[in-house]
């Protein structure tokens, strides 16, 4: 990640980005509830669920790159692309973990990252630093959790659908929580180094 400000072409709020951002976040409810359908005794609504997160992905992709080509980066955009992001890895983290898909290890290990990103943005604040960026790394772990997820959600299915999920989704999930921890990590020591610099002003 990276403490640096991006330049805002527009601060207008409904843009054709920021509209893709807004259904992103309106379908991490639906996508929690077609998840955890079968643990209260619904009927079992996983294929629906894939589709929720293929979908989620798509646009993720698309209003970043949208944003870009018609120059219509905003602050709003730059709030609510990332809050979509992890809202869906926290709503995933939760219902893999509650049909026991994923086990409760990797969801600690995402969710202490997440708890130390949230303490280093403090800092920053204090320090009078604006929230961070996401950088080339943060973004290739969210890909790859992304794209972990859903797989890992197929192999629960029986027969080839079920065995081709399995082996890529643990792929996936394996290169995500690295490169999650390993952009976390790059974060603190660029955190930690702009106050040493204040320090060092004052």
């Amino acid at each position: 990640m990276e403490v640096q400000e991006t330049r805002v072409q527009t601060d207008r709020v409904l843009t054709i980005p920021n509209i893709l951002s807004m259904a992103r976040l309106v379908g991490v409810p639906l996508f929690l509830w077609l998840i955890l359908r079968p643990v209260f005794g619904g009927p079992n609504s996983d294929w629906w669920a894939l589709l929720v997160l293929m979908l989620s992905g798509v646009s993720d992709y698309l209003d970043g790159k949208l944003a870009r080509k018609w120059n219509q980066i905003s602050r709003l955009g730059r709030l609510l692309d990332p809050a979509a992001d992890r809202l869906y890895i926290l709503s995933t983290l939760i219902g893999l973990t509650w049909r026991e898909i994923l086990p409760w290890w990797i969801t600690a290990a995402l969710l202490a990252r997440e708890l130390m990103l949230l303490v280093m943005v403090g800092i920053l604040r204090r320090h009078g630093y604006p929230p961070p960026q996401v950088n080339f790394l943060g973004k290739a772990a969210t890909f790859n959790l992304m794209y972990a997820f859903p797989l890992l959600l197929l192999s629960v299915q029986d027969g080839w659908p079920g065995t081709f999920g399995a082996i890529f989704g643990w792929a996936f999930a394996g290169w995500g929580t690295t490169l999650y921890w390993w952009a976390g990590i790059l974060y603190v020591v660029q955190v930690r180094r702009l106050v040493r610099a204040d320090a060092t002003a004052d």
